[in-house]
């Protein structure tokens, strides 16, 4: 009886989330962005997994492109909601803590 070979599979791909920064408009890799999310409760915090539920916003790591975005107020509209200077307080180390790490 002959045997029967299987051929070998091409590798795939696996397609990686595409998201759009809210500052400079720049397309990203999801996990190269910084996700800052308002829960249905109306909370907004960061989130760094990628998968708290709410309304969620993307920034990229650019300093020049977050004071864009507080100076616009676009994460807010993104949002829906207003921003306490906390959140931008903590978005405005973790994106310095970024690029040091660089």
């Amino acid at each position: 009886m002959a045997e029967t070979r299987k051929k070998p599979q091409p590798a795939v791909k696996k397609k990686i989330p595409q998201r759009r920064c809210v500052g400079c408009q720049g397309t990203f890799d999801k996990r190269d962005l910084l996700r800052v999310v308002r829960s249905p409760d109306g909370t907004i915090s960061l989130d760094f997994s990628g998968k708290k539920s709410g309304r969620g916003a993307y920034l990229c790591f650019d300093e020049a492109c977050f004071k864009k975005a507080k100076k616009s107020g676009i994460l807010a509209r993104s949002l829906e909601c207003e921003i306490s200077p906390e959140i931008y307080d903590a978005l405005e180390h973790e994106i310095r803590a970024a690029e040091t790490n660089e």
